[in-house]
């Protein structure tokens, strides 16, 4: 499913674009049901939500009903520089007042494998406590903001590209253990959990990220194999792709 297009001028236009629409839909979910779910990814998606802890967004938004989970995790400690949980930390979430009750972290004393079944455990908890919605679709956990960024090698989460846990159907969170960048263990959410969401953004900037957007936005569908990013295709919510013109150059 290509989804809509945003295509912008700068990379600090697409900030602006990115803060505008997260912004809209925390209002609409915490008016709607009293809770706004958010699922981050790791890389540059961070620097990209920079806007939101601006005027007049910061003080627009009732950080009190948001809820933070990750897609994917390294499995370090919090404090280690490869940690998702850390970049989030110094570039957003220490500048809003998110409850800290409502951050969900891995626990990073766990092994890989062990994180991955505590971290599907706290989700299914939310989802009886009715903080996260389920989707009549598939059944699956439906996040009302799903915010992932996207590789070089077109790789979501941490599913990468030829990797068995592209086919994945019945866990919804995985651990990976063999990363191909470092570091090598992980976990992530699976695609059926991430296709179940309400709304899923799709965050890329950058001329190195554009054979990729090519081969799923434009013609370049050639390629030997799918990309993990083609495989981003939501059930029944809607797909936003926010790209500045670099990373749209081949489209």
């Amino acid at each position: 499913m290509a989804g809509e297009k945003k295509i912008l001028d700068s990379e600090e236009a697409l900030s602006t674009s990115l803060a505008e629409y997260t912004a809209s839909l925390s209002d609409k979910f915490a008016k709607q049901k009293g809770s706004f779910t958010v699922v981050l990814s790791g890389g540059s998606l961070i620097k990209s939500l920079r806007k939101l802890v601006e005027a007049p967004y910061v003080e627009s938004i009732d950080w009190s009903k948001w809820h933070v989970f990750w897609v994917d995790e390294r499995v370090v400690p919090k404090n280690h520089h490869h940690s998702n949980y850390l970049l989030a930390y110094d570039g957003f979430l220490s500048k809003v007042p998110i409850p800290c009750g409502n951050v969900y972290a891995i626990n990073d004393a766990l092994s890989a494998e062990a994180a991955a079944d505590d971290y599907e455990t706290c989700v299914k908890h939310l989802i009886h406590n009715n903080i996260i919605s389920v989707s009549e679709t598939s059944g699956l956990p439906k996040f009302d903001l799903m915010l992932l960024g996207m590789g070089p090698d077109g790789h979501v989460a941490s599913l990468f590209p030829g990797h068995p846990l592209l086919k994945e159907k019945k866990k919804w969170v995985a651990f990976i253990k063999e990363s191909p960048k470092p570091p090598p263990e992980r976990i992530t959410f699976t695609f059926p959990v991430i296709n179940s969401s309400a709304n899923i953004a799709l965050v890329v900037a950058g001329a190195s990220k554009a054979h990729p957007v090519h081969v799923t936005l434009g013609n370049g569908n050639g390629e030997d194999e799918v990309l993990p990013v083609q495989m981003v295709s939501p059930d029944e919510g809607k797909l936003t792709w926010f790209l500045d013109k670099d990373a749209a150059s081949k489209l």
